[in-house]
C-alpha cells in the first residue's frame, strides 16, 4: 500500500471528497498515513498514529515509499510553535507535528501529571474548532489526544473511543491532575472530555480552551451560571 506524509502545517481531513464536507480531524506536518484511494484532487488516507480514515487534498500529502518511511526517524514538536525551512520556504509547525530534525523538550513540571497540566494550560483561549487538533483551533478530544501524544501516551482520536481506554475511577477524589473526565448527553452518549485539574477544576475545549469548575454533577460554567456538561466517569491513563 502506498504511503504519504503531510507537507503543510495543518491539513484538514474531511468526511467526504469535497471542500464542503465536514472536517473530522486534521493531519499535522510530518504525520504519515496509508494512501487508500485517489479520486481527482482528493486522496483517502488512513492515519498511522490513530488509524483514522478520511479524505484530504491530494496536494497536501507527499507520497513516499515503504522503505523511506521505515527508515525515517522523527521527533515531535513539543513547544507552542517552531518552524522549519522547506524548498518552498518556511513552514510554521504546531505542537505534535513530526519532524526529522532535533527538537527541544521543555520542562513543564517535576512529574508527568504536572507536565500534562502545564502543557494543557498553554492552549488556554485557543478557539474551538470541530475536528481541530492544533493551536489554530482544537476540539475537545483533539486537545486531549495531542497533549497526551507529546507525553508518550497514545489514545484514540474521538471522545467515545478515548472513553473505552484507561482505568475507570469510582470517585472524583481518586483522580489526579491530568486524568480525563468524560461527559454524556441526555441519551447517555459520551460527547465531551477534558483534563482534571487540582481544586475541583477542569480544562477543556468548549467555545475555546477554558478552565471551569467540576463537581459530581459535571462542569459548572461560571459565565453561563449553569452546569453545561453531565459527568459520566473519570479515567486514568498513567
Amino acid at each position: 500500500m502506498n504511503k504519504g506524509i503531510c507537507n503543510v502545517s495543518i491539513a484538514p481531513l474531511r468526511a467526504d471528497c469535497s471542500d464542503k464536507s465536514e472536517i473530522v480531524t486534521q493531519l499535522l506536518y510530518g504525520e504519515s498515513a496509508d494512501i487508500i484511494d485517489v479520486s481527482n484532487n482528493w486522496t483517502r488516507i488512513r492515519t498511522h498514529y490513530d488509524n483514522y480514515e478520511a479524505w484530504m487534498d491530494t496536494k497536501q500529502i507527499t507520497p513516499v515509499s515503504d522503505e523511506y518511511l521505515a527508515s525515517r526517524k522523527t521527533n515531535l514538536i513539543k513547544e507552542a510553535f517552531q518552524s522549519t525551512m522547506t524548498e518552498s520556504g518556511k513552514v510554521l509547525l504546531s505542537m505534535g507535528a513530526e519532524v526529522t530534525f532535533e527538537t527541544s523538550s521543555p520542562t513543564r513540571g517535576h512529574d508527568l501529571s504536572e507536565s500534562i497540566v502545564n502543557c494543557a494550560k498553554e492552549f488556554l483561549n485557543v478557539p474551538y474548532l470541530w475536528g481541530g487538533k492544533s493551536f489554530f483551533g482544537i476540539d475537545c478530544s483533539g486537545f486531549t489526544q495531542i497533549i497526551y501524544k507529546i507525553h508518550g501516551i497514545k489514545i484514540p482520536r474521538d471522545t467515545y473511543q478515548q472513553a473505552e481506554h484507561g482505568e475507570v475511577l469510582t470517585f472524583i477524589e481518586e483522580a489526579k491532575p491530568g486524568d480525563l473526565a468524560f461527559f454524556e448527553n441526555s441519551e447517555g452518549r459520551i460527547i465531551h472530555v477534558g483534563f482534571i485539574l487540582a481544586d475541583q477544576k477542569i480544562i477543556h475545549a468548549h467555545g475555546k480552551v477554558r478552565i471551569d469548575s467540576l463537581d459530581s454533577s459535571g462542569i459548572f460554567n461560571k459565565d453561563q451560571n449553569k452546569h453545561t456538561h453531565k459527568l459520566r466517569f473519570i479515567r486514568s491513563y498513567f
